[in-house]
Order: C-alpha cells, then structure tokens, then sequence
C-alpha cells in the first residue's frame, strides 16, 4: 500500500443544503456516513430526476445549522462494535428515525424541530406558488450522486490561489477533506478507478470526479455568491473538484487517519 495523506477532517450534513458539523470521527457505511443528509425538503417546483430543495433555490438554507437531539446515539449504530466483531464483518442496524430526530437552529437564533410546519413556511419564503414542501426522511443518505465525497485541502488552496483570494472549504461540503502533503492541488483526481484505505479498515472505491453547481459560489458564513468560483472552476477544472467514492468496507474513520492507496 502506498501512502497518500492524512484525514484533515470529517464532516456530515444532516439535513441537505443546511450547514454541515464537524466530526472527529465517522462511521462510513454502505450507504454514506451515518446521520449523513438523511433530511430532506422534497420540492414540487423542482425536476423530478432531483426533486429536492436546495441552496440552488433558496440560497438562505445554509444559514440554517441542524443538530442530533441525540448526539451520541447519532455518532454510530448502537450495535456496531458486536456487529463488526461477527466474522466477516456484520452489516450494523441503523437506529430508529426517533432516535435521529434533528432539531434546526435559524438564521435568527431561533430552534425549530426538523418537522415543524413552520420549518417549512421558513424555507418556502421568497419561493414561488409552484414550490411546495413537504419533510423527506431516508435511512441512506441523500447524497447527489455517491455516498461519500472527499476533496484535498490543497484544492481548496488551488482554487483560491488561483483565484487571488482566501476559500472557506466548506463552500466544497465535502464529507471527508484530506490531506495530500503536497502544495500540488486536484491531486484526488489520481485515485478515480482505484481503492483508499482510511485507516486501519475502510476501504472507498473512488468512481468519479465531482461537477460542481452553484453551491460552490455560496459563502458558508453568509449565503453571498460569489459567481467567479464556478467560472474558475469550470474554465480550468472541466467544471469538476473533488471526487465521489462508494464504501466497499464499513468502519469508522478518524481525524488524522492515514489514508493508502491499495490498488
């Protein structure tokens, strides 16, 4: 195995296009990373191959932050360790959706449960008549395309240098950043058709570069788009950064995991 980088940091997303959470550790399944976009808000206003609203729409959603009410029992399936302990590898048993109940702080201080109707006629403000929302709930994760994304700090630094200004990465919302040693930026792009192992157990197959849409223009602190970042990344980058992956090895991942390229 050969030695790629470390895990910078660990991040999830608990309600699609609402601001993420730092982790310091995760664990990675089959379906994405557990408590990962498992929230949603379905739109009749949008297509029907995406039918979500996001900050596409309603720039304002990612000044909404999410939180478990249950934040330990949210790190990980309660039966994960006797799973794991049962050869090969036991699938573990997701909690029940009471146990993963979110509650939602506002742009104005303000907390809502994640099923409050007036969650709802929040986020439908400044919509028009065809937008109607309605509260999605999934055992997987809501993702665009694949489980788990990643995406190197020195892409984050790449894009900003080239750009000649500072990037906050989480404008990226990716859900593992790493770190790739080198100054050298858009280096994940090597490992698309090959294996990662993070840590001492994971093991992501990583299938795809990322397109990019306009959520990367968007502050994470403000909501204020800033159009140049998609330009820049569509001229120079083919309109993608970071890359998609699936999870071929449950476990959990940690801050500071080294991370191997296996094959």
């Amino acid at each position: 195995m050969n030695v790629v980088g470390t895990v910078e940091s660990l991040w999830r997303y608990p309600v699609k296009s609402m601001r993420g959470e730092h982790l310091e550790s995760a664990f990675a399944g089959f379906s994405g990373i557990y408590g990962d976009r498992i929230f949603a808000f379905h739109d009749t206003g949008a297509p029907a191959g995406f039918p979500y609203l996001t900050g596409r729409e309603r720039e304002q959603m990612l000044l909404f932050q999410p939180r478990f009410r249950d934040a330990a029992r949210a790190r990980k399936p309660d039966n994960q360790d006797e799973a794991e302990a049962l050869p090969p590898g036991v699938t573990p048993v997701y909690a029940d959706t009471a146990d993963l109940m979110v509650d939602v702080q506002t742009p104005d201080g303000a907390t809502l449960a994640i099923d409050d109707p007036a969650l709802i006629r929040l986020l439908s403000e400044g919509l028009r008549e065809r937008h109607q929302l309605r509260l999605t709930r999934s055992q997987r994760s809501l993702t665009d395309c694949r489980p788990v994304s990643l995406f190197s700090k020195q892409t984050v630094q790449q894009i900003g240098d080239e750009m000649g200004m500072t990037l906050d990465k989480r404008r990226f919302r990716a859900n593992i950043y790493l770190d790739l040693g080198s100054g050298e930026g858009f280096a994940e792009d090597r490992f698309v058709g090959h294996a990662l192992r993070i840590g001492d157990k994971v093991v992501l197959a990583v299938t795809d570069r990322d397109p990019r849409c306009k959520m990367i223009t968007l502050d994470p602190e403000t909501a204020e788009q800033n159009p140049e970042v998609m330009k820049r990344v569509a001229r120079t980058h083919d309109g993608k950064a970071g890359v998609y992956a699936a999870v071929l090895v449950e476990g959990t991942i940690r801050t500071g995991d080294q991370v191997s390229l296996i094959n």
